[in-house]
């Protein structure tokens, strides 16, 4: 049995044109085309592990170090003590 080709789909989006050139001046200063930065966010957003495909690690233990920065010591052990009681059998 013969494979058939996969069609791509084709779709349209009206944007705002503010919001277009601002999705267009971001893709530019990323040096990718505009449907790439947008199929980006979409599945950052959809994602359920954000971390999985994180482009730039740097930026995101800087960023996980300046949110741990604002939580006290306590904090975090009530946390991690709250964790171990619901994941306990």
């Amino acid at each position: 049995m013969p494979k058939t080709a996969l069609k791509k789909e084709k779709w349209t989006l009206s944007f705002d044109p503010t919001l277009k050139s601002a999705v267009v001046k971001a893709a530019k200063r990323r040096g990718v085309y505009p449907v790439t930065l947008l199929e980006g966010l979409v599945r950052e957003k959809f994602s359920p592990y954000g971390h999985a495909d994180v482009e730039d690690s740097a930026a995101y233990v800087s960023a996980l170090r300046k949110q741990g920065r604002k939580q006290s010591d306590e904090a975090f052990l009530d946390e991690i003590a709250a964790w171990q009681k619901s994941h306990s059998s």
